[in-house]
């Protein structure tokens, strides 16, 4: 790392390793990581370098090293070219190859970046302006995206509103998160004369929508709360833990739907189930019944039959669990297959299950697995979305063709198994699919390129080739 210009013969904190041997210098970068290095040649700009370096130094003690070499040889990792303050030089030594702090990107000039929770209190004491705080943590997905927006707001409203950001994912911050509600990021707290007045909850809002907010802030409306489907004039018999299996005993062929009340599929078919449930619940002839069971209230029905995924729908006759029926998802197929009940085709097999180099990742895993790899670019999917369907095997190519690197994954998230959802949302998933490019574990970009061989191998190629370039940079100057 370089910082230009410093000092000469001048005194320093014992924290600061001063290198003068081009051998001791070598041996410092192979025993020692996370180092920042200030060239120098005069003595001319000051004691102010060396005073910010010596502050740094203490507080990065045990996890970087500041050093001062007074010649010009050496092997540089990385060049430092973000700005000369602690917080940032901090930060670099922290995670050198981790994104930049948002106050150092210069579009976020007109947000005012919080620090300390004492300067927060100073802010709202002093400013007679409304202020917006948006907290926010630097890993989160939704706050990544949402930053542009704000900071494009703040731009726009300068001068009648005060746009405000304050990273609280630190421990020490715990405090200030209970007295502010805030249990996810970003959370936006709107403040007029030091008082908190409203939550701003509208997380796909343009810079716009914020102005014209902040021109007259409202409370978020209270949600209606979702009448329960059970509690719907809905023609479909509605099971619980205690009726399932005396229903079961008076209905000889019936059909039942496992759901979740959160489920969007579940949700989506709810009209259809209703609809056949119309005409076979109620025909005189019918060949059987639909009944649904909400699986996250009667968990020991779900349990028993291993429920993993919603919705799930059964085939039961004279009590017996006899088909599982994934292809009934309309009207139709529903009174089709009850007039004449069939075992279902054998399941397509999912890209999981398939032999491939793709790495199959969950919320378990994701994290530790994404730690471990320089570059890895992921896919997050619905196994029913075509889009999805059509990258997988290009995709799958990508990931052959790079398998014996070790510092590259082709990875795969199915958004739609167990807890994926959640990670899917907090890595700033929308639609599908999403493909990320993430750093050791950190995330950098989404990719946006062509969904064929060809993009998705170039771009690693790419990224390969700068890695090689800085390899051979690195000879050069040794």
């Amino acid at each position: 790392v370089w910082l230009l210009p410093a000092l000469e013969a001048v005194k320093v904190s014992p924290l600061i390793e001063k290198v003068s041997d081009h051998k001791d210098f070598k041996k410092l970068l192979r025993t020692r990581t996370n180092v920042l290095v200030l060239y120098t040649k005069t003595a001319t700009s000051g004691d102010s370098h060396l005073k910010l370096l010596s502050d740094v130094a203490q507080t990065v003690k045990g996890q970087g090293t500041i050093a001062w070499v007074n010649c010009g040889d050496g092997t540089f990792h990385t060049e430092y070219n973000r700005p000369a303050t602690s917080k940032s030089m901090v930060a670099f030594l922290k995670d050198p190859s981790g994104p930049p702090l948002w106050e150092e990107n210069p579009e976020a000039k007109d947000v005012v970046h919080v620090e300390t929770e004492k300067d927060f209190r100073k802010l709202l004491k002093k400013e007679e302006r409304p202020v917006l705080m948006m907290f926010y943590a630097p890993w989160c997905g939704v706050c990544k995206r949402m930053q542009p927006i704000f900071q494009q707001a703040a731009t726009e409203t300068k001068g009648k509103y005060v746009l405000a950001g304050m990273n609280v994912h630190p421990a020490e911050f715990d405090g200030l998160k209970q007295e502010y509600n805030v249990k996810g990021y970003p959370t936006f707290c709107y403040f007029e004369k030091g008082k908190f007045l409203h939550h701003y909850e509208n997380y796909g809002a343009t810079a716009k929508d914020i102005a014209d907010w902040m021109k007259n802030p409202q409370p978020p409306q209270p949600k209606t709360p979702e009448v329960p489907w059970s509690e719907t004039d809905s023609p479909v018999f509605h099971l619980s833990d205690e009726t399932f299996d005396s229903f079961l005993e008076e209905h000889p062929a019936a059909l039942v739907m496992f759901y979740a009340p959160w489920c969007g599929h579940c949700k989506k078919m709810k009209p259809e189930y209703d609809e056949a449930a119309e005409i076979l619940n109620k025909g005189a002839d019918s060949p059987g019944v639909l009944a649904a069971v909400d699986a996250t209230v009667h968990k020991a029905v779900g349990d028993r039959f291993k429920i993993s995924g919603f919705p799930t729908l059964k085939y039961f006759e004279r009590g017996e669990d006899k088909y599982t029926l994934p292809q009934l998802r309309n009207k139709d197929k529903i009174i089709e297959f009850m007039h004449n009940p069939q075992a279902p085709p054998p399941p397509e097999q999912s890209w999981e299950d398939k032999p491939s180099s793709v790495s199959h990742l969950g919320s378990e895993d994701f994290r530790e697995a994404l730690k471990k790899k320089k570059h890895a670019l992921v896919m997050f999917y619905a196994p029913w979305c075509p889009h999805c369907k059509n990258s997988v095997p290009h995709f799958t190519t990508a990931a052959e063709l790079f398998k014996e690197d070790r510092k590259i994954v082709y990875a795969a998230v199915d958004c739609t198994k167990g807890q994926n959802h959640e990670l899917c949302k907090q890595e700033g998933v929308e639609g599908y699919p999403t493909f990320n490019y993430y750093n050791y574990g950190k995330f950098v970009e989404k990719y946006n390129g062509d969904r064929g061989e060809a993009g998705f191998i170039g771009f690693m190629r790419s990224l390969r080739g700068r890695d090689q370039e800085k390899v051979v940079k690195r000879k050069e100057e040794l």
